[in-house]
């Protein structure tokens, strides 16, 4: 039996805590040895995943300020486990005293309750997006582990039936627009669409899209340990995560074999290059040294203004409205979030790797 608290294999990270607890953590197990690492190299992807930094998203204010209570001396990695703190500091659990008896449709109020026979109705505790401070932690270590030839970046995508045109992709874009947009154009679109949205008290879905580059042939573990396997389970646990796709993905049914087929090349270096990358840089669960793409689908934020039917927790029929700091979509502040989660996968399959050659 497992509780479900931790993820990877020899990268292997647990996270703790609640939503409306005294403090989060986690604890990396399986880094190596002698890698340099302080708070300061965690913390700008902290502060990327961090709330209220716009009309767009939860205006909860939590610095996640990380610190390191473990696993680092004279500013390197001993080897040990690295646990890792970030102290609560804006709960306001007053917000859902009028819904602690309710099951919010759409949210994991009423399985946690099948599953446990407890209510944490605090911000829901430990089924509250909170927890992914905790993972961009671990994946900021899992990307010292990758080193500096391997860049992962994430994009949003869409957001409602709102899509960025492929054709203005450009990665400077992502920072400059509270969306993590690579569309100039679009993230304009979307500020008039998620205002709508904001002051309506509902809110929208989005997709995220996550790019690993420089990452070498040979990474992943046939049969049931495949790259990407572990890439599709890591962005299903994130909270609020419905699909999960690779390369092409879903719209590799509507191919021909001839056009599905990334045709191959020599490479005048002794090796082969690819033509296309409909496979998102693996094959047969192994990377390909293409770049590793993977798509996620996350649905719009279950705690909405909007009187919902539901059920109590004494199976009465009544309504549920949801009231306090959330999220219109809660897709934005996703993407440092698959970006952690492809770093761990990266770093847990490099090292595994690394571990099988002579």
């Amino acid at each position: 039996m497992t509780a479900g608290n931790s993820f990877g294999t020899l990268f292997r990270f647990t996270t703790w805590g609640e939503s409306h607890g005294p403090a989060i953590g986690v604890v990396v197990d399986g880094c190596p040895s002698l890698l340099p690492l302080s708070e300061a190299d965690i913390q700008p992807y902290m502060d990327k995943r961090r709330p209220g930094q716009s009309k767009y998203t939860t205006q909860r204010q939590e610095a996640d300020q990380i610190k390191i209570l473990s696993g680092v001396f004279e500013g390197k990695t001993t080897g040990s486990p690295i646990s890792l703190f970030i102290e609560n500091a804006d709960m306001r659990s007053k917000d859902y005293l009028e819904i602690k008896d309710k099951y919010r449709p759409g949210h994991a109020d009423f399985t946690y309750f099948a599953k446990y026979g407890i209510r944490d109705w605090r911000g829901s505790g430990r089924a509250s997006a909170r927890e992914t401070a905790c993972r961009v932690a671990a994946g900021a270590i899992a990307r010292k582990i990758l080193g500096k030839k391997i860049l992962v970046r994430g994009a949003l995508v869409q957001i409602g039936p709102h899509k960025i045109d492929r054709d203005n992709w450009d990665w400077k874009q992502v920072d400059k627009n509270p969306f993590f947009c690579p569309d100039r154009k679009a993230a304009a679109k979307w500020e008039a669409y998620l205002d709508k949205v904001r002051k309506s008290g509902s809110s929208a879905g989005a997709i995220i899209e996550v790019v690993a580059s420089g990452v070498p042939a040979g990474l992943g573990e046939p049969i049931y340990d495949k790259l990407d396997g572990d890439l599709a389970r890591a962005m299903m646990t994130i909270n609020a995560v419905k699909g999960v796709e690779i390369g092409t993905g879903m719209g590799a049914a509507a191919l021909s074999g001839e056009e599905n087929a990334d045709e191959m090349q020599e490479d005048g270096k002794g090796g082969a290059r690819f033509l296309s990358n409909n496979a998102g840089g693996i094959l047969g669960g192994i990377s390909t040294g293409q770049d590793v793409v993977a798509r996620f689908a996350v649905k719009p934020t279950s705690s909405i203004l909007t009187p919902r039917k539901t059920v109590d927790r004494k199976s009465k029929n009544t309504e549920v409205s949801t009231k306090g700091r959330h999220d219109p979509c809660v897709g934005i502040r996703a993407v440092p979030i698959g970006e952690a989660m492809m770093a761990c996968v990266l770093a847990d399959h490099y090292l595994r790797f690394k571990a099988s050659r002579i």
